[in-house]
C-alpha cells in the first residue's frame, strides 16, 4: 500500500556515484593525486548516461574532493573531504531508511485497521440478522450489592415501567427460574435474564444501580 501523503528524501544517481567514488578514496582504493576514469568510462562503469557521470563528477569538484581539467582527467585531491561527504552521505541515506520504516509500518496498521473494520462489519451484519430472525434472545445482567433493589419484588419497583424491558428468567445460584411473577424477589448474585429493544440494556443497568 503506497502512502501518497508524505514524501520520501531520494537519493539522485548522480549523487550515489558521487558517494561511491567518494568511500573509495576514504578506503585507500584511490590515493590522492591519483587520476581515475574520464567521464565516458564513468558513465560505462556504472551504467549511466555521460550526463549523470559528469554530474557526479560536479558534486565531487564543487565539494573539491576531486579536480577535473578538460583533457587532463579527474584527479583524486582530497581525501579529509571525501570522508566528511561520506559522512553527510549516510545521514541522509539512514534517515531516508527511517522514512521507509516508518511508512511500511502506517502502511501495515492501516492494513490491520481496514482487516479489523471488515471484521467490525461481518460481526454486526451477522448480529443483526441473528435478532431479525430471533428477536427474544434475551440480555442479562448480574446483581451486585450496590444495588437500591435487593430484596424488593419485581413488582414493588416497577421494573416493566422505569425500563420497558420484560423479566423472563433469574438465576439464583444453581436455580433458574423461568417467567417469574411481579412478587419475585431480586437478591444478591442474581442474574437476571430480559427481553426488549437495543436501548433496553442500557436503561436496566442505569435503573438498577443509579449510583
Amino acid at each position: 500500500m503506497e502512502n501518497k501523503d508524505l514524501k520520501i528524501v531520494k537519493q539522485p544517481k548522480y549523487q550515489k556515484i558521487a558517494a561511491d567514488i567518494a568511500s573509495k578514496i576514504v578506503e585507500g582504493k584511490y590515493t590522492i593525486g591519483e587520476k581515475i576514469y574520464a567521464r565516458s568510462s564513468l558513465a560505462s562503469q556504472y551504467g549511466v548516461s555521460a550526463e549523470t557521470a559528469r554530474r557526479a563528477i560536479a558534486v565531487l569538484q564543487d565539494l573539491e574532493i576531486v579536480e577535473a581539467t578538460k583533457g587532463s582527467g579527474v584527479v583524486i585531491k582530497s581525501y579529509e573531504k571525501a570522508a566528511n561527504f561520506i559522512k553527510q552521505f549516510l545521514d541522509v541515506e539512514s534517515i531516508h531508511q527511517i522514512q521507509l520504516e516508518m511508512f511500511e509500518s502506517i502502511d501495515r496498521q492501516k492494513e490491520e485497521l481496514e482487516k479489523l473494520k471488515e471484521i467490525t462489519e461481518r460481526l454486526v451484519s451477522r448480529t443483526e440478522r441473528f435478532r431479525s430472525i430471533n428477536p427474544f434472545v434475551p440480555f442479562h445482567i448480574e446483581i451486585k450489592g450496590d444495588s437500591p433493589y435487593l430484596s424488593k419484588t419485581i413488582g414493588e419497583i416497577n421494573f416493566w415501567h422505569h425500563t420497558m424491558a420484560t423479566i423472563v428468567g433469574i438465576r439464583r445460584g444453581e436455580e433458574l427460574i423461568i417467567s417469574p411473577g411481579p412478587y419475585a424477589t431480586i437478591e444478591m448474585d442474581d442474574v437476571i435474564y430480559f427481553i426488549g429493544n437495543d436501548e433496553c440494556l442500557e436503561r436496566v443497568q442505569k435503573f438498577l444501580f443509579p449510583n
